[in-house]
């Protein structure tokens, strides 16, 4: 097993586990009343949701995975954004900065 395979794995696993957890837990969506994007709650879920599995799919198809891996690493860009934007602390933020990183490194190892 080599290291952008762990990252995958680990990856698309979190953002299933986000997605479980949004329709589970009132946190999650708490977290989107907070940050005022309501009604950016169910697309946001999608999208990790389709992440998660272009992840997975792209395993396979390195195409899916640039795709899939630039997609959840632009998304948690934005959700860094609107963590900074509500004055957030680090420790707060870190998952989104974590997922960023770890998304773009896929991305950066499935272009090469």
């Amino acid at each position: 097993m080599d290291l952008t395979f762990i990252c995958i794995i680990i990856s698309s696993l979190s953002f299933y586990a986000y997605v479980v957890s949004y329709f589970i837990s009132p946190h999650m969506k708490n977290e989107f009343k907070r940050f005022n994007l309501e009604k950016f709650g169910i697309l946001t879920i999608i999208l990790e949701f389709l992440g998660a599995t272009g992840l997975l799919v792209g395993i396979k198809w390195n195409l899916i995975l640039m795709i899939s891996s630039l997609g959840l690493g632009l998304l948690m860009f934005c959700g860094l954004a609107v963590r900074i934007k509500l004055k957030d602390s680090l420790w707060i933020s870190l998952p989104a900065v974590f997922f960023m990183i770890l998304n773009l490194f896929i991305f950066l190892e499935s272009i090469k």
